[in-house]
C-alpha cells in the first residue's frame, strides 16, 4: 500500500516524489521511519544526505497527507461586504407661516374673481333685434295673421338696413340681411303671397317657358374663322359622347357665344347645380355617355317646372304617354314627370332603350326628341342610319329636329371650354338636398311645412310634383335636408286621417289650452282632446284639430267686403309681394340687389 513513488538521484542531492494516491497520516508517519531505516542500512552515505533526503520526503508527505483532509464549501468573498446603509430619514417640510396680514398691503379684487362675460357687439344686437322681428313673423304666419306677418318681416329687414356704413363687421349684416329677404320672400310666395291661400287646391299650377324653344326653329350664320378654333377643341375635349365639328354645330356655337345666347346657356348651368350629381349617378347607372346631361339643359334647362309647345313636361320634357310608359304617374294630385329624381331615372332608361334600339347616338338623341318612330321611318326611307344624312335628305321631321344634336353638340363644345367662351366665372346652384318620407296617408303641405318650421314655398319646390297641397297616400314627400325626424314626430301626434286637415304648431314657455285655443282660432276643449288632455312641454308640437286658417280669413274679407266702411277711416291699399321690403334707397344697396335677385328667379333665361 505504498502512496507515492520516491525517485533519488544517483548523487544523493536532489529527492522527488510522485503522488499515487492520497494516504492517511498514520500511514505517511510509518513510511517515512522504514524508508529513512532502509537508506541507512543500504547505502553508504553521509549522515547529511540521508536527513536532507528524510525530509524532503518528509514533507511532501505530510503535504500529501493534508490534501486527503475533507474539502469544505467555499465561504468567503473577494472584497469584504460593505456594512448596512441606515434609511435614510423622511425630510418633513416646515409649514409655512401664517400671514395674518395677507390684506393689509392690498385690498382684494373681487372684480377679477367673478367669470368674464363677453359684451355683445353692436353688430350681435342688431341682428338680434332683426331675428326677433323675424321670428314673430314666422309666429304670426302659422296663426293666420297675414298682416302682422309682414309688419314684423318689414321692421326686420329694416332694422338690418339701418345698420351705418361704417359699422364694424358690415359684411356679416349684409349677409344675414340677403338670407332674410330670400327666406321672406319664400313666406310672401307661399303663405303670403298673391292673394292665394296656402290651402287652395283649386289654383292651376306655373309653368315656366322652354327656353331652347324659341332658337331651335332658327337658323344661325357660321363665322369662317370660328372652324379652326373649334377643330382645335373638339381634337382636345375629352367627351365619351362623339364631337363632331359639322356647320350646323359652329352656327350654334356662334350664336352661344353671343350675349343672347351665353344668357341663356349660363342660366341652365348654373341651375344644373342643383342635380347635376344626381343626374350623373343615374348615367352612370344605365351604362350612359355623361354628356347626356346636356339633354336636359336643351330640354327644359334644367327647370323641373318647364313645358314645351307640345305640352312635354319637366326636366326631360316627357309626354303624358311616354312617361307614364316609363312609370311617372300623371293624376289630378301628381305629375311625377315633374319629379326631377324620377324622371331623370326613367330618362336614363329611355335612353338606354333607344341606343339599344338604334345604335348609333346621334340618332338615339334625336328619336329622343321626335320619338323612335320618326327616325325608323327615315332610315326606311334614305336606307341611311346616319343622322347628318338623314339631315341633308331633309326626311326628318321638323326643323326642331335637325337642329336638336347640333345644338347639343355645341352647348357640349361650349361648357368644356368655358374659359375660350367667357363662362368661366360661372357658379353654379348648391346642390338640392332633401330627406324622404313616405306617407301613409294623404298629408297636408301646410302640415309638413309647419313641421319642419320651413316655408311653404320650400316644400312647394322640394316637391314640384305635387299639384295640389295636399299630397296622396304612397307619395314620397322631401323635406330639407335633416328635418325628415320632424315630420315624423308630428305625424306620432296626428292621426292619419286627419293628416289632410289638422295642423301642428311648437309650445312656448307659459303656454296653456286656453291662450293656445285663442291663438289658433280653436276651442280649448278641442284642443285638450286633440293632445289626450295633455299639454305638450314647451318646445314640443302641439296637435291643432283645425286647417290653416286660410278659408276663415276669405269668409272674413267676404264679409268686410259687404259691410260698408266707416267714413272717418281713411282706405288703406292692398299689399303685394312687391311691397314686402321698403323702397330701395342709396344706403340701402345690398337689400335691392337681393330682392332684384328673388324678383327674378323665375324667368327663363335669367
Amino acid at each position: 500500500m505504498v502512496g507515492y513513488k520516491i525517485n533519488l538521484d544517483p548523487g544523493g542531492g536532489i529527492v522527488y516524489a510522485k503522488r499515487q494516491t492520497p494516504l492517511p497520516l498514520t500511514h505517511a508517519v510509518n513510511i517515512l521511519l522504514k524508508l529513512t531505516i532502509h537508506l541507512c542500512m543500504r547505502l553508504p552515505v553521509h549522515q547529511s544526505a540521508i536527513l536532507r533526503a528524510a525530509s524532503a520526503v518528509g514533507m511532501v508527505l505530510l503535504a500529501g497527507c493534508a490534501a486527503t483532509t475533507p474539502s469544505q464549501r467555499f465561504r468567503s468573498f473577494f472584497l469584504p461586504p460593505s456594512p448596512p446603509v441606515p434609511p435614510a430619514e423622511e425630510v418633513i417640510p416646515e409649514p409655512p407661516p401664517l400671514l395674518l396680514d395677507f390684506y393689509a398691503s392690498e385690498a382684494p379684487s373681487l372684480v377679477n374673481a367673478l367669470p368674464s362675460i363677453p359684451r355683445p357687439s353692436d353688430t350681435d344686437f342688431l341682428i338680434k333685434q332683426a331675428e326677433d322681428r323675424y321670428a314673430s313673423g314666422k309666429q304670426a304666419v302659422q296663426e293666420g295673421r297675414r298682416d302682422e306677418a309682414r309688419r314684423q318681416f318689414n321692421r326686420a329687414i329694416e332694422i338690418l338696413m339701418g345698420a351705418p356704413e361704417d359699422m364694424v363687421d358690415r359684411t356679416r349684416i349684409e349677409r344675414r340681411l340677403e338670407e332674410m329677404v330670400e327666406s321672406i320672400y319664400r313666406y310672401d310666395a307661399g303663405e303670403l303671397g298673391a292673394g292665394s291661400s296656402p290651402e287652395d287646391n283649386a289654383a292651376p299650377p306655373q309653368y315656366d317657358k322652354r327656353p331652347i324653344d324659341e332658337i331651335l326653329e332658327m337658323t344661325f350664320p357660321v363665322e369662317p374663322t370660328l372652324r379652326n378654333k373649334v377643330r382645335e377643341q373638339v381634337q382636345a375635349t375629352r367627351s365619351q359622347l362623339p364631337l363632331e365639328e359639322r356647320d350646323a354645330v359652329i352656327s350654334f356655337i356662334n350664336f352661344f357665344s353671343s350675349e343672347r345666347g351665353k344668357k341663356i346657356l349660363a342660366a341652365g348651368l348654373r341651375r344644373s347645380g342643383r342635380y347635376k350629381a344626381m343626374i350623373e349617378k343615374a348615367l352612370a347607372e344605365e351604362g350612359l355617355p355623361q354628356e347626356l346631361i346636356f339633354l336636359a339643359q336643351a330640354e327644359s334647362g334644367f327647370l323641373p317646372m318647364a313645358i314645351s309647345n307640345k305640352l312635354c313636361v319637366g326636366l326631360w320634357q316627357f309626354a303624358k304617354f311616354r312617361g307614364e310608359e316609363y312609370g311617372l304617374e300623371v293624376n289630378t294630385l301628381v305629375d311625377m314627370r315633374r319629379d326631377p329624381e324620377m324622371a331623370t331615372r326613367a330618362a336614363a332608361r329611355h335612353l338606354h332603350d333607344l341606343y339599344t334600339h338604334l345604335g348609333d347616338w346621334y340618332l338615339a338623341m334625336a328619336a329622343y326628341d321626335c320619338g323612335p318612330l320618326c327616325i325608323d321611318r327615315a332610315v326606311e326611307r334614305t336606307g341611311y342610319a346616319d343622322f347628318w344624312a338623314l339631315r341633308r335628305a331633309g326626311v326628318l321631321p321638323a326643323k326642331e329636329t335637325e337642329n336638336y344634336v347640333p345644338a347639343i353638340l355645341a352647348m357640349i363644345i361650349v361648357a368644356k371650354n368655358a374659359a375660350d367662351y367667357g363662362l368661366e366665372e360661372l357658379t353654379p346652384d348648391p346642390p338640392l338636398e332633401f330627406d324622404s318620407v313616405e306617407l301613409e296617408a294623404p298629408t297636408s303641405l301646410g302640415l309638413a311645412a309647419a313641421a319642419v318650421d320651413a316655408p311653404l314655398s320650400t316644400l312647394k319646390d322640394l316637391n314640384p310634383a305635387m299639384l295640389k297641397t295636399v299630397a296622396p297616400a304612397g307619395y314620397r314627400m322631401h323635406v330639407p335636408k335633416g328635418t325628415a325626424s320632424r315630420l315624423e314626430e308630428a305625424f306620432a301626434i296626428i292621426p292619419a286621417n286627419r293628416r289632410d286637415s289638422w295642423r301642428v304648431a311648437r309650445v312656448d314657455t307659459g303656454d296653456t289650452f286656453a291662450t293656445l285655443a285663442r291663438r289658433y282660432g280653436a276651442s280649448a276643449d278641442a284642443l285638450a282632446a286633440a293632445n289626450h288632455d295633455g299639454l305638450p312641454e314647451a318646445g314640443q308640437l302641439l296637435a291643432i284639430p283645425t286647417a290653416m286658417p286660410a278659408a276663415a280669413q276669405k269668409k272674413t274679407r267676404a264679409v268686410a267686403a259687404a259691410t260698408p266702411k266707416s267714413p272717418s277711416k281713411k282706405p288703406v291699399a292692398p299689399r303685394t309681394a312687391a311691397s314686402k321690403t321698403p323702397p330701395v334707397t342709396p344706403q340701402r344697396k345690398a337689400t335691392a340687389k337681393a330682392s332684384a335677385k328673388a324678383a327674378t328667379r323665375r324667368e327663363p333665361g335669367a
